[in-house]
């Protein structure tokens, strides 16, 4: 077990868009005229944006086609990623990337996000020219906890599973990578309420303890 690839998350790692994407959300469900329960949002944390609303109009017999909840959520959400003030990268995650890129680490961002918000982030925070490759999970048949989404992403890295870490923060994501059976790392925020971390090989809170010589420690242990 050799450290040549992490499989990077988005949301709740990179950036903390869940306030963001929270903030979207429950201004759609008051232009739609419905009450969701925290149960119920919960779920969605870590999935994509179609599968939420595809959810959503189950859940609530509701006639629009999720394309056209998409584009409300989306609508506030583009309004948040540029005018909330508290919208940064999460503290220590630039280190790491840049501690990875040092050591010569392949970085592949593996996110249910949209193509459009996983570009809108590499442009506003320069991170395109630390990761080979980037995918999102509207552009799959299933949305995380099928381990797709890691599978392919350890593809483009090149890599054979027992090379590639993955960082998530949700039990989807944690629940994706364990289905994978690539060696999961669960960042533990304050912003990832209500997920659970049974199947993570390895539970954090600080982004500087899985720097390169840290964590090719643990694997090696582990192997």
């Amino acid at each position: 077990m050799t450290l040549k690839a992490v499989l990077f998350d988005m949301d709740g790692v990179l950036v903390d868009t869940e306030p963001l994407h929270r903030k979207a959300y429950f201004r759609m469900f008051d232009d739609l005229g419905i009450n969701v329960p925290e149960e119920l949002y919960t779920t969605f944390t870590g999935g994509s944006t179609k599968s939420a609303c595809q959810s959503i109009i189950k859940n609530y017999s509701l006639l629009q086609t999720h394309e056209e909840l998409a584009q409300i959520k989306r609508k506030y959400f583009k309004h948040y990623f540029y005018n909330d003030p508290d919208f940064d990268l999460l503290p220590g995650v630039r280190n790491l990337i840049e501690n990875y890129t040092a050591n010569h680490i392949k970085l592949v961002l593996a996110s249910s996000a949209s193509v459009t918000t996983i570009n809108m982030v590499f442009e506003k925070f320069g991170l395109a020219p630390y990761f080979i490759g980037a995918i999102s999970g509207e552009s799959l048949k299933e949305s995380k906890p099928n381990p797709e989404i890691f599978i392919l992403a350890a593809q483009i890295a090149g890599e054979p599973k027992e090379n590639c870490i993955v960082i998530e923060d949700s039990t989807n994501g944690i629940l994706a990578a364990h289905a994978a059976e690539i060696y999961c790392v669960a960042y533990k925020s304050e912003h990832s309420v209500g997920q659970h971390y049974e199947k993570a090989d390895l539970v954090i809170s600080d982004f500087s303890e899985i720097e390169y010589e840290k964590i090719t420690r643990l694997m090696q242990i582990r192997s």
